[in-house]
């Protein structure tokens, strides 16, 4: 009796660990990831509209049909980039995922307080190669400093009716993501005074 206690215990252990093993590792495995699916579908470093969420037809699992989708595939080894979002009349928001599709920030039109989404996303690196004067940098623009070098930007507008979906299909429209063009300018020494 007590042998075979002991052979259901094993067995919902070894059962346990093999489940949760599978579960951690199948983001990892697994080759439709998000990135991969919208791979031919965007170009990279650019605003790509997505399609109307249909109930049958619908280019990313669990899509609100309330909301116009973009997105930018972004690839930050040739440079940061540069990254503005008009604001919708109703909810606009903006979530940054790596390529293994960990969220790693988000903002929206309410916490940002513009017209328009303006930010600078950019490798732990390239941020360290940024001018030192904090007043700039603080002051001028919003820096986000991503994990890793690829990854993906999802921009959401909110149609509260549905005839107000074009006008939220067009400020994403009008939205960009491109690689800075010019290198970040190193901080100028000081000049040395007369005296």
């Amino acid at each position: 009796m007590i042998r075979l206690v002991f052979t259901i215990i094993a067995g919902v252990l070894l059962g346990g660990v093999v489940h949760l093993v599978s579960v951690l590792a199948l983001p990892r495995i697994a080759t439709q990831d998000a990135y991969s699916r919208l791979t031919p579908m965007t170009k990279l470093n650019a605003v790509t509209p997505l399609p109307l969420a249909e109930p049958g037809n619908s280019p990313m699992p669990f899509m609100d049909p309330a909301f116009a989708t973009a997105i930018c595939r972004y690839d930050l080894s040739t440079g940061p980039i540069k990254l503005a979002v008009p604001v919708s009349q109703a909810y606009t928001s903006v979530s940054f995922y790596t390529r293994n599709e960990i969220a790693y920030y988000a903002i929206n039109d309410r916490s940002a307080g513009r017209k328009v989404i303006e930010l600078d996303l950019m490798t732990e690196a390239q941020h360290n190669d940024l001018p030192e004067d904090e007043e700039v940098t603080a002051a001028d623009r919003l820096i986000i400093d991503s994990p890793t070098a690829t990854g993906l930007i999802v921009m959401k507008a909110l149609a509260p009716e549905p005839g107000l979906m074009p006008q939220a299909r067009a400020s994403l429209a009008t939205a960009s993501c491109k690689v800075q063009t010019e290198a970040p300018a190193k901080q100028a020494e000081a000049p040395t005074r007369k005296r």
